[in-house]
C-alpha cells in the first residue's frame, strides 16, 4: 500500500501540472487576442468620426433634405462612436483572435481533424465577413429606404445615434451568423448527428425556416424576405454539397490502411 501511495501522487502531481499549464496557454492566447484588439483599436479612435459616418451612410442616404441623426443622451456623442469604434477593432482582428482558438485547441486534435478543422475555420471567418457586408450594401439600404418612405408625413424622423449603432451592430452579427449555415452543416454532419441524405430530405422545412427568419428579420414586405432568404437557402445548398465532400474524404482516408494492408 505505501509503494502505491507515489505512484499516485506523482500522477496527480502530473495532472495539475498539465491542468496548470493549459490554463497558462488559455491566459497567454487570451492576452494575445486583447492585445491584438487594442493595437487595432488605438489608432481607430483618430477616425471614430469618420467611421461612424461609413457605418451610418446608409441611413442617411436614405433620409430626406434637411433630416439628420440626434443624441438623446449627452453621454452618446462621445460613448457611441467609442463603442462602434471598438466592434469594428474587434471584428478586423477576427481573424487573429480565431487564430489563438486554434492554436490553444489544435494539440489536441488528430492530424485528420487538423486538415480538417482548419480550413472550416477560414470558411467560416470569410463567412461571416460576407453575411456583414451583405446586410450593410443590400440590406440596410432597403431597410431604411422602407422605413424613410413609409414614415407619416406628420412625424419628423431623426433616428437616435445609440439605437442606430444597437441595430446595425445586431443585424450585421444576425447576418454574419447566418452565413455560417455551410459550416453548421459540415459540423453537424461531422459530429455524426445527421447525414447528408437525411439534411436533403429537409430542403422543403430549411426553405420555409428561412423566410420565416426572413420575416422577422427585415421589414415586412416579400422583397426583403426574399433577399434573406434566397442566400441563406443557398447557402444551406453549399453546406450539402461540401458535408458530401468530407463524408467521400473521410472514407477515403478510412480504406487507406485496408488497402496497405491487403
Amino acid at each position: 500500500m505505501d509503494s502505491e501511495a507515489p505512484e499516485g501522487g506523482t500522477e496527480e502531481d502530473l495532472a495539475e501540472g498539465t491542468l496548470l499549464s493549459h490554463l497558462v496557454e488559455l491566459r497567454n492566447r487570451i492576452l494575445k487576442a486583447f492585445a491584438a484588439v487594442m493595437i487595432i483599436f488605438v489608432p481607430l479612435m483618430f477616425f471614430n468620426k469618420k467611421i461612424f459616418e461609413i457605418v451610418s451612410a446608409p441611413l442617411r442616404a436614405a433620409l430626406d433634405t434637411g433630416q439628420q441623426m440626434i443624441a438623446t443622451n449627452p453621454i452618446s456623442v462621445v460613448f457611441t462612436p467609442f463603442k462602434l469604434t471598438f466592434i469594428v477593432a474587434l471584428c478586423l482582428a477576427m481573424p487573429f483572435v480565431l487564430y489563438q482558438v486554434w492554436a490553444f485547441v489544435a494539440p489536441g486534435l488528430y492530424k485528420k481533424e487538423k486538415r480538417f478543422a482548419f480550413p472550416l475555420l477560414a470558411s467560416s471567418i470569410v463567412l461571416f465577413y460576407a453575411g456583414v457586408a451583405f446586410a450593410y450594401f443590400v440590406l440596410f439600404p432597403l431597410v431604411f429606404n422602407f422605413l424613410v418612405a413609409f414614415a407619416p408625413d406628420v412625424i419628423e424622423l431623426m433616428p437616435d445615434i445609440a439605437a442606430y449603432v444597437s441595430f446595425v451592430v445586431t443585424i450585421s452579427f444576425v447576418f454574419g451568423l447566418a452565413f455560417e449555415v455551410p459550416v453548421a452543416t459540415v459540423l453537424i454532419v461531422w459530429t455524426g448527428i445527421t447525414t447528408p441524405d437525411k439534411l436533403a430530405k429537409a430542403r422543403p422545412y430549411v426553405f420555409l425556416a428561412a423566410f420565416i427568419v426572413g420575416m422577422f428579420l427585415t421589414p415586412p414586405d416579400v422583397f426583403s424576405q426574399t433577399l434573406l432568404a434566397i442566400p441563406v437557402y443557398l447557402l444551406y445548398e453549399l453546406g450539402l454539397v461540401m458535408s458530401r465532400v468530407f463524408i467521400t474524404n473521410r472514407r477515403e482516408e478510412e480504406d487507406e490502411p485496408v488497402a496497405a494492408d491487403s
